[in-house]
Parts: C-alpha cells; structure tokens; sequence
C-alpha cells in the first residue's frame, strides 16, 4: 500500500487544523507547541475532540463508531495543549514513586533469596518448577532459561562502576545483591513471578496484599504503567493492556470501588491507586499521594462542547474520600 499522506510545514499543519474546526487564538504560540511537541504527540490529545460517527453495529446491536477529521464545536488548541502538560506532569510524578517502588522491591528479593544463597537467581531449584518451566509460543526456552539470558544481558551491559569493581575482586558471577541492581522492572517482575509461592506470600504481604497472585499482577501492570512513563506516551485516558487483578472484597477496602466496575479496571487509575497504596507502604511518612491528588484536581475544563474529566481515567465517584488517608 503505497503512503500517500505528504510532508506538510509547520504552517501547513496548523492551517490543516483550522480547515477542520479548530480554534487557534494565539497563532504564534500553537506554532511553537508544533515546532516543539510535534504534530503526532498533540494530535494523541486533541483525538477525544474529533466527531465519530456510527458506521456499523456489533452483534448486540450497539453502534461501532469511527472518527471523522472534524473537530466537536469550539474545541480550542489549547484544549488540547493542557490536557497534554496535565499528561506530562502525571507521568513525571508517577516516576518519582515507580523508582521508590522498584528499589524497595529489589531489596525486598534479594534480601529473602540471598539469605539462602548468595547467588540463588542462578539455580532453577530456587523457583518454583511449574512456573520456571513454563513455555510460550514457539521459544524452546523454558521462562527460567529467558529470564536467565535476560538478566546476564543486562548484567553485561552495565557501565556501572561497582560491576566493574566487583568482577575484578571477586570474579565474573555477581551476588543476586549486586546483580539486582542491573536490572530493570520487567526483569524484577519476571523474577518474582517464578519465585516458589512462599517466597511471594512473603513479599506480598509485606504490601500488605494477602494474594500472591494478585501481587504478581500488580507488578506486571506496574512494570507497563513505568514503560508508558518512560517512553513519554499518553498515559491520562489510556486503555490498559495489562490490567491488574483485585483481591477478596473487604481486604482493601479502597480496591472495593473498582470490583465488578471492568470499565475503571482498564483506565489508568487503578494503577496510579496501586501506585499510591505501595508507596505508603515503602515510605510511611510519605506526602506522594496527596501532591498526586493536587495534581488531579488541577484537570481543567475545556472550551469544547465535549467535555473531559477524571471519569475518563476511570476515577470512582468519591475518590478523594480515601484517596488522602
């Protein structure tokens, strides 16, 4: 299919974007937002102002829409630019409390397997054999044997000086309490989903969530909501590919607002609630989570005759309620 969409200028875009209904009042600065953000990233939030249109029906009978290149009435440039350094600020806050999150996880597993044994991530008898043994596809590697390539890969690319240091005291194989160090979330989270279910209650329950499985999935989702953040996607009214799990009703009693509600589970803020509830546990004293709720309730209204809210990122009603506590 050949691609027929020409290079267009920086006046061309914006022209392009008043031909299709929307307000620029200061030509100057929307110029600069393009020049500086980029067509594409703005139109990711300017997408919610366009016009759909039905243009079937599933087999329930409910309307299948499309979106046109309208824009609803009065939706105004900077509509869109505020949602989008609304988005920026949620990212950086939330990558703030992922690194805590992450380093205390490191620690929490290298100190419960290291105890056994210094190099206990190197020996498949330290997890658990249906889930270290696990396939996938057509990968003859077994999960234990990816995980393993893929923590010697990034234990061979770190610049880190103490790797270095190590190596040449001690010799090529690096303590899981060194070795933890070189790894990213995902690796974490893969670690701990093979660990034997003991280990993970342990863990878990420290957060103060008495279902390992349910843990397991909020590091998974957790891991994604870091690589949304670190790659600077739009992250406000996402849909979530990998959605988190919830435990038992009454055992949280803020997760029950989410229960029996599939569409706030696949909105952003569930995770960002997860976000809240482990960084209290990491940091007790911390103030994270009420300069998050500043930050929310800072979400503008818009010119547009559509209006967006929190509701979009799948808040509860009352959320404030719990959320400062």
């Amino acid at each position: 299919m050949a691609y027929d969409r020409p290079w267009k200028s920086f006046e061309e875009q914006l022209a392009l974007l008043k031909a299709r209904g929307m307000v620029v009042t200061d030509d100057t600065a929307a110029q600069d937002y393009l020049e500086r953000v980029g067509y594409y990233r703005l139109s990711a939030y300017w997408y919610p102002f366009r016009v759909f249109e039905t243009v079937n029906h599933d087999r329930h009978g409910r309307p299948i829409t499309q979106a046109t290149d309208r824009f609803v009435p009065d939706t105004q440039f900077v509509d869109a630019v505020r949602l989008y350094l609304f988005d920026k600020e949620l990212r950086l806050r939330l990558t703030d409390a992922l690194e805590r999150i992450e380093i205390a996880l490191r620690v929490d597993i290298a100190y419960l397997l290291g105890e056994r044994d210094a190099f206990a991530h190197l020996h498949r008898d330290t997890f658990h054999p249906s889930f270290a043994r696990r396939r996938f596809g057509r990968d003859p590697r077994d999960s234990f044997e990816k995980w393993q390539a893929r923590c010697l890969d990034m234990e061979r690319r770190s610049k880190e000086d103490f790797v270095k240091h190590y190596r040449q005291k001690h010799g090529p194989r690096l303590p899981i309490w060194v070795a933890v160090e070189t790894w990213d979330f995902g690796t974490l989270s893969q670690l701990f989903a093979m660990m034997k279910v003991p280990d993970q209650q342990r863990i878990a329950r420290k957060y103060g969530v008495p279902d390992w499985e349910v843990f397991q999935s909020w590091l998974r989702s957790l891991n994604y909501l870091r690589n949304v953040c670190a790659h600077h996607s739009r992250l406000w009214n996402r849909n979530v590919i990998d959605q988190p799990k919830l435990p038992e009703l009454g055992t949280l009693p803020w997760c029950d607002e989410f229960h029996d509600q599939p569409q706030l589970i696949a909105r952003p803020f569930l995770l960002l609630s997860i976000v809240r509830h482990m960084t209290k546990v990491v940091c007790p004293n911390t103030g994270w989570h009420r300069r998050l709720q500043a930050h929310l309730v800072t979400f503008s209204a818009q010119h547009a005759q559509r209006q967006l809210s929190l509701d979009d990122m799948g808040a509860p009603q009352g959320w404030q309620q719990w959320w400062s506590a």
